[in-house]
């Protein structure tokens, strides 16, 4: 018996160790993983084209929106500008109306004066109401100390029963728009005597 073991021994000392046969399996091995790399590689670039893709896809939407929040504002605008004065106008038409009202009445041969006077106060009420209604208001400084800001000097009066730099009259009214100034004031100012 131990002389089959020394002969199994033997045979297997006998045996020529193949060198191939280690190398081939790093081989195999090295081919595998790199084979396991590359299908890692191409799913990572895989995902990130797909990503690449789906974050093209949202730039393109999002320039697409605000191409199309652009182009609307730009409508608004032109809106905004074309149709300002629709509110106005709408309201300055009872104005005119009754002015042309007003106008026929004076022309008839029969006119009372007494109704024509009532009928101007009256578009003129309304005039004034509708101006207001826009932020539209008169600057009407008579008696106050003038305002270089409001009020534009036509010239001086010497005056001695009022102080000096006073508006003694107003020779047309100025007018605020939301209170800035549209249009000043033109007065005659007090001035010291002697």
């Amino acid at each position: 018996m131990v002389n089959e073991q020394n002969t199994a021994s033997d045979e297997a000392m006998d045996e020529p160790k193949n060198p191939q046969k280690q190398p081939e399996e790093e081989v195999l091995q090295a081919e595998a993983a790199d084979a396991e790399q590359s299908e890692n590689m191409a799913r990572l670039l895989e995902d990130a084209r797909a990503k690449a893709d789906d974050h093209w896809d949202q730039l393109l939407r999002m320039k697409a929106e605000m191409d199309n929040l652009s182009k609307r504002h730009e409508r608004e605008l032109q809106n905004a500008h074309r149709y300002a004065l629709d509110n106005f106008v709408k309201e300055l038409l009872q104005v005119w109306d009754s002015l042309e009202l007003g106008h026929s009445a004076a022309l008839e041969e029969s006119a009372n004066v007494d109704k024509l006077r009532e009928g101007t106060e009256l578009t003129l009420k309304l005039f004034v109401d509708v101006m207001n209604k826009f932020g539209v208001e008169q600057v009407d400084p008579a008696g106050q100390a003038f305002n270089p800001e409001f009020h534009q000097a036509m010239t001086m009066q010497p005056r001695e029963d009022m102080e000096p730099n006073h508006v003694v009259t107003v020779v047309q009214k100025g007018c605020l728009l939301n209170g800035r100034l549209v249009r000043p004031a033109l007065v005659i100012v007090s001035q010291a005597t002697g």
